[in-house]
């Protein structure tokens, strides 16, 4: 049985605790609402980029454009997205579970890319050992740090030093659901309906000159959505866990004062019992 001066100790601890994890709860729910806002505003622009994207595939040979250009599959590249912190729950987890399956079912050689120390940490400890590790890109998330990702695995793609590169990354679909997704980056292929892409329009410049803007633009903003919806759904994790850990230091709190009032009530009693028997002990 925990002393009264023990049982305050501990309250005033978690009652300290409390206040850091409300603080965070805060400071995490600032830093999402501005996450949820680019990634919001940039995923119209990205499906829009797509969709123009599919329906110049249509118009052209595509075995001409070397990012379109399928072949047999003998080395993957997988970048891996997750964060460099944790208090997060099971996002980093999550994500990195996604990656390690991915991983094993890859009948080819691997070439793993990581973004976050938090899934090459998890990988290397299971035998997978990054080749590149991209840390503290979140801590200053810049659209340039996209553009030199994307750049490496379009150079390793065109050159032939790999024949496949997919990106595994946390969506975020609401503060409380973030899905970890495999997709493919390059080749770039179409995930249309045939029937959906046919037409006959008209583009000016022609559909060649067009390509050899929008490819590029395409991989880079595909890396860059990555990033900024691994960064929204890390900051609603780290705020559900915050918000969570900060009720649970409540209930505990009530917990040890419920006890804590026990102890002084079971001192007081004993103390009048002793003044009471002196009392009956003099008279």
């Amino acid at each position: 049985m925990a002393t009264l001066r023990q049982l305050r100790t501990r309250v005033a601890s978690i009652g300290n605790i409390q206040r850091v994890t409300n603080a965070m709860y805060m400071v995490a729910a600032a830093k999402m609402r501005r996450a949820q806002e680019a990634i919001e505003s940039a995923r119209p622009y990205a499906e829009q980029l797509d969709t123009i994207l599919r329906r110049l595939q249509g118009s052209i040979d595509s075995g001409e454009t070397p990012l379109f250009l399928e072949r047999p599959v003998k080395r993957v590249a997988v970048v891996v997205v997750t964060a460099d912190r944790g208090l997060c729950g099971g996002f980093n987890g999550n994500v990195s579970r996604r990656a390690l399956n991915e991983l094993q079912a890859i009948d080819a050689e691997i070439d793993l890319i990581t973004v976050g120390r938090k899934g090459r940490a998890f990988l290397r400890s299971r035998g997978f050992d990054a080749s590149t590790n991209h840390a503290d890109v979140f801590r200053q998330l810049e659209f340039a740090s996209a553009v030199s990702i994307a750049q490496q695995l379009t150079d390793d793609f065109v050159q032939g030093r790999v024949d496949k590169v997919l990106l595994v990354y946390s969506e975020f679909r609401s503060v409380a659901l973030q899905e970890p997704a495999v997709h493919q980056l390059l080749p770039i292929v179409s995930n249309e309906d045939e029937a959906s892409v046919e037409g006959n329009y008209i583009f000016e410049p022609d559909p060649d000159q067009l390509l050899d803007i929008l490819v590029p633009r395409h991989v880079n903003f595909q890396v860059w959505r990555a990033l900024l919806e691994s960064n929204a759904g890390f900051f609603a994790a780290q705020m559900t866990s915050m918000d969570n850990a900060t009720k649970n230091a409540g209930d505990l709190i009530d917990e040890l004062t419920r006890e804590m009032n026990k102890e002084r009530q079971s001192s007081i009693t004993l103390e009048l019992m002793d003044i009471i028997g002196g009392a009956e002990a003099v008279g």
